[in-house]
């Protein structure tokens, strides 16, 4: 249980529902999650040791504060760990499950760039579609350690794959944003299904400018304000 309100409660910081700075509160955070107040008590230590809250008054936790240079290196890290979990799922025998299943995932996103347009509606449906493609990857891997720490850098905000900044990308530009990740993910599955490990590290890792893009972080990346 704890873990499981612990992750509940990483997911609304990463999706802003709960704003830097907020104090987190056991009642409030039991009452929206429908949970006892034990549950949310064990996690909220937990998580500070992620580095994701910070002590604020004697016993209380804020979350903590991140910057946009904080999310742009979080991005450089998570290429590094994705990069090493698509070599070692390219490595594996029996990676042949986890091929079908990101076979499938790549090919409901081939659907949603069928008319030359994306509609926001169609924003959200690809980015957990992406997130989807980047989870089965990394679980593919069978490597508790390097869950353990991807998930830690997924949740430094719009960071994780299933996150797409379309407020902070004019809607006209996501769609050749969003194609040309698409793209670069047919060619991380066709490494993958062949065993071409050192294939599949080098394009997962060179997935990072797109995933900048996609969280429009890219002018943080070249060192100018955003």
């Amino acid at each position: 249980m704890d873990g499981r309100v612990a992750q509940r409660i990483r997911e609304l910081i990463v999706e802003g529902a709960l704003p830097p700075g907020s104090r987190l509160a056991e009642a409030t955070i039991a009452e929206r999650l429908g949970v006892s107040r034990t549950p949310v008590r064990n996690a909220l230590p937990a998580l500070a040791s992620e580095g994701l809250l910070e002590p604020a008054g004697k016993r209380g936790y804020a979350v903590r504060k991140f910057t946009l240079e904080d999310s742009c290196r979080a991005t450089e890290i998570r290429s590094l760990l994705e990069g090493y979990a698509a070599r070692q799922l390219a490595l594996r025998a029996d990676r042949g499950a986890v091929v079908a299943a990101l076979r499938e995932v790549v090919e409901n996103a081939d659907a949603s760039f069928a008319t030359g347009i994306l509609s926001e509606d169609d924003v959200e449906d690809y980015a957990e579609l992406n997130g989807r493609f980047h989870e089965l990857i990394i679980g593919g891997a069978q490597d508790p350690l390097l869950n353990e720490l991807i998930q830690r850098v997924y949740s430094v905000p719009f960071v994780a794959p299933n996150v797409v900044a379309s407020k902070r990308i004019p809607l006209d530009e996501i769609y050749r944003i969003l194609l040309s990740g698409h793209r670069h993910h047919h060619a991380i599955l066709e490494a993958i299904e062949a065993g071409q490990a050192d294939v599949a590290e080098m394009l997962m890792r060179a997935h990072a400018p797109r995933a900048r893009r996609t969280l429009g972080l890219e002018d943080v990346a070249r060192g100018q304000p955003a």
